[in-house]
């Protein structure tokens, strides 16, 4: 509450400040918004301003019929006046409001059943005023000195004259001055139970679902999301019981969320946590994303469901390379689709510049080190500032990692000067890469270093593509902040040439790491074409990185979800990349167990495993995928079935969700259910989310229902304490099917250097091709006989990962020779996108 009038002597805009308090703690109800709603009669949704309330309550006790009565108001304060005309006339008397500039007031009161004074003109109404047998509500209260020096109160009410002639009238003091303590209070109560009935973890009543307008055939995915309007985001944000001091607006249709929102529900229930995975796909995709959002839909739109959708944020790479964006399709998407796939919050601008800063530290570090003396080197680092040296906080960590305990610049020895300057980088351990999020082949061997400036100091590297930055893991892998800063500065670049690891923080970049990224590490909310959430944050390559959006996206849904409640998180590439490194990676680090697992499968792709003809963007189907075919598609089930035996691993149940094409024959899909079930899956349906949106995928939802009733087992596939070589040898052999593993020169140098740093009680993110359970994308189905190449092994140590690289694996896509940006355009004039897929 804010107690008016404001006691200043400067002038003070009082409603401003009164506008500025959260409508849901107006409890004096002193705001435009609970002004305008009283006035319009919205007496359930306002708080009646106590004092009015409590001279209705009075006027109330006395027997006095309200209804009908000639009710006047002297005074028209925001306070008082003008709300107590407002609650009389919506309780049907016939009221007049009288006023400084009201003529013959004393006419006008003489009529009235009803007066309420409020003027602040002590003893300003006379008895010769008022109609017998009135009813006399004081509400005045001005201190006076009386002759002998003494404050009195007194009303606007000649109390003395008017006794005789009311029938009730409230005394100065003691009279309106205990109800509205009294209104007041109640206002608390009613603003306690109405938080209590809209944010306790429950049906969000207020959800409001987008309709559909299905059309067939069906349009492309960018005329389907421009034709719906989205809700706007505080609105949504309400719905799922957000608060507006968690939110920060990004426009009108998306807003990042505030971690402080998990201090608040740090009690509440999760809800059940869903993975979306799928079998091998084809390069064309399978509908994982597609399939998570209409799942959202439909436990949302259709069954009623308190849901939320969490998704990774799509790279620029794929939108504007070969594959398209990952807003989902058809009738299953998130909008506005244009925003999530093109910037969206920035998110991944801020990796790149972070990843790009720390980059070009190490090399200007090698440079200044390679140039100057222990002595000028220190002179620099630790320079003089108005005759005052001191180290900064990232120094004195430098210091203590050294075990140099001392905080005064001046009495560091010579060795210890020559240790705290020198980081000695072997620029053959560099492992760090600079980034940028666009397909682009020709950064994959790069020169730097040939300016003059630089003093011949070449050497060697590479790009990364931005998704596949150790600073993309440490964000879909922090949960806080604080957690994210100390990840940041754990990041190893490289080793001296002593053998030890250099850090971020030993470089002093990590503090800046951590500034850069202070809003990415707020997840996005969205919403789907039906209006249920989607938390959108990071967004990790699976083939190359962990491949997961971020635990702390995951945490918040599922505590705004509440126990009855589900969360949709999404895995990328088939189960053996994504799936298997959210069980082992993400969910050791975030503590959550998922219920259950739904494994996407396409007739496409299960013909394409069973030994059908090569599929590739950009060129037309072959025949075999339009066309019944049993033998080929049963031969190919052999990779579902495969993927089924990796989720059991973990001990979660498998609900097989068939993507329906409309090529798909019902002979196809009551072969793909049969051999799911048999083989392990807790059930497979059909779905048809992307020609129908949540309607298609309701039995999927029910399924998914049921499933996440049943026990689950969850366990890990390794120790973390085994050794390195062992790990990646058992992920090789159950999760592949591999005989073993063979490692070469250089990885065999890796695992001792890292078992040698402390390194290997880490978990393993294996980096492969995401189109065979083999290193070979041409070994389709589920290949047998086969030795996995383990060609070198990277460590992620802030992310918390050791990466071996299988085979050829690329850290940086290409284009290809008709990229998807051939069809993406803008109407400069209406600003309107074409072409996006």
């Amino acid at each position: 509450i804010v107690q008016l009038p404001l006691d200043s002597v400067e002038a003070i805009d009082a409603s401003l400040i009164t506008n500025t308090i959260s409508p849901d703690k107006d409890i004096d109800g002193l705001s435009d918004l609970n002004a305008g709603l009283l006035s319009h009669g919205h007496l359930d949704k306002c708080f009646v301003p106590c004092t009015p309330n409590g001279c209705l309550e009075l006027i109330r006790s006395t027997g006095t019929q309200i209804e009908g009565a000639a009710a006047v108001v002297i005074g028209r304060s925001k306070i008082v006046g003008t709300p107590m005309f407002e609650l009389l006339k919506h309780n049907n008397a016939t009221v007049t409001i009288c006023h400084s500039k009201t003529k013959n007031i004393q006419d006008i009161v003489k009529t009235a059943d009803i007066v309420v004074a409020c003027l602040g003109k002590p003893k300003f109404i006379k008895g010769s005023w008022i109609k017998e047998k009135s009813v006399v509500i004081d509400c005045g209260i001005t201190p006076v000195q009386d002759e002998n020096g003494k404050t009195r109160l007194l009303g606007d009410v000649d109390f003395e004259s008017c006794k005789g002639t009311a029938s009730w009238i409230t005394p100065v003091p003691g009279g309106v001055g205990p109800m509205t303590v009294a209104l007041l209070m109640r206002n608390t109560i009613t603003a306690a139970q109405r938080y209590l009935d809209s944010y306790a973890p429950s049906q969000w009543k207020s959800m409001a679902y987008l309709p559909l307008t299905l059309e067939s055939p069906v349009p492309s995915d960018l005329d389907i999301a421009k034709k719906q309007t989205p809700k706007d985001i505080k609105q949504l944000a309400s719905e799922i019981h957000l608060h507006n001091n968690e939110l920060e607006l990004y426009g009108t249709k998306k807003a990042k969320i505030k971690l402080n929102v998990l201090e608040r529900l740090k009690d509440a229930p999760n809800g059940k946590y869903i993975v979306v995975s799928g079998i091998t796909p084809t390069p064309l995709g399978e509908g994982k994303s597609t399939t998570a959002i209409g799942l959202c839909q439909a436990l949302g739109a259709h069954l009623k469901k308190n849901v939320i959708g969490c998704l990774r944020q799509p790279s620029q790479g794929p939108t504007f390379g070969i594959k398209g964006g990952a807003a989902g399709g058809g009738y299953s998407q998130v909008i506005p689709m244009e925003e999530f796939n093109l910037h969206l919050t920035g998110d991944i601008h801020a990796i790149t510049a972070a990843n790009n800063l720390l980059a070009a530290q190490i090399d200007a570090r090698m440079f200044h080190e390679n140039t100057q003396t222990d002595q000028a080197l220190y002179n620099r680092l630790v320079a003089t500032v108005n005759g005052k040296r001191t180290f900064s906080a990232i120094q004195q960590r430098r210091l203590n990692k050294l075990n140099i305990n001392k905080t005064d610049p001046e009495t560091l020895t010579e060795d210890e000067i020559r240790n705290f300057v020198r980081l000695n980088i072997d620029p053959t351990t560099i492992t760090w890469q600079r980034v940028v999020d666009t397909n682009d082949r020709f950064l994959r061997k790069i020169t730097i270093g040939q300016g003059a400036t630089e003093k011949n100091f070449t050497r060697e590297t590479n790009f990364d593509i931005t998704v596949a930055s150790e600073i993309m893991a440490v964000l879909a892998l922090t949960t806080s902040l604080g957690d994210l800063r100390e990840r940041l500065g754990r990041m190893v670049v490289a080793s001296s040439r002593e053998g030890v690891p250099i850090t971020a923080d030993d470089l002093g970049v990590a503090g800046a790491l951590a500034v850069l990224m202070r809003d990415a590490i707020k997840p996005t909310l969205m919403q789907t074409l039906e209006g249920t959430p989607i938390l959108v944050h990071a967004g990790p390559f699976a083939n190359i990185a962990h491949g997961n959006s971020s635990i702390l996206a995951d945490q918040i849904g599922l505590k705004l979800v509440g126990s009855d409640g589900y969360i949709v998180t999404e895995a990328g590439f088939g189960f053996d990349i994504g799936c298997e490194k959210f069980m082992n990676i993400k969910c050791r680090y975030s503590g959550l167990v998922p219920n259950c697992v739904v494994l996407v499968a396409t007739m496409r792709a299960l013909k394409v495993h069973g030994g059908g003809p090569k599929v590739e963007a950009g060129t037309p189907l072959p025949a075999e995928y339009s066309q019944e075919n049993l033998p080929l598609l049963e031969r190919g089930v052999q990779n579902l079935i495969k993927q089924i035996e990796n989720a059991q691993y973990f001990g979660v149940p498998v609900v097989v969700a068939i993507n329906r094409f409309k090529s798909d024959t019902q002979a196809e899909i009551d072969l793909v259910k049969r051999l799911s079930i048999e083989n392990g899956a807790f059930d497979a349906v059909m779905t048809d989310h992307w020609a129908k949106g949540g309607s298609g995928a309701t039995e999927l939802a029910s399924a998914v229902e049921q499933a996440c009733l049943q026990t689950t087992d969850f366990k890990f596939l390794y120790e973390l304490k085994l050794p390195i070589e062992e790990k990646i040898r058992i992920i090789a052999r159950k999760i592949y099917g591999a005989d073993d593993i063979k490692l070469s020169e250089m990885a065999e140098k890796r695992i001792s250097l890292f078992t040698k740093q402390g390194f290997s009680d880490l978990p393993i993110c294996m980096a492969k091709t995401h189109l065979s359970l083999s290193h070979d994308p041409s070994l389709k189905g589920c290949p047998k006989n086969f030795t996995l190449p383990i060609r070198d092994i990277r460590a992620s140590i802030g992310a918390g990962f050791l990466y071996p690289l299988v085979g050829e694996m690329s850290t940086i896509p290409g284009l290809p020779t008709r990229p998807c940006f051939y069809d993406i355009d803008i109407d400069p004039v209406t600003e309107e996108i074409y072409g996006l897929f």
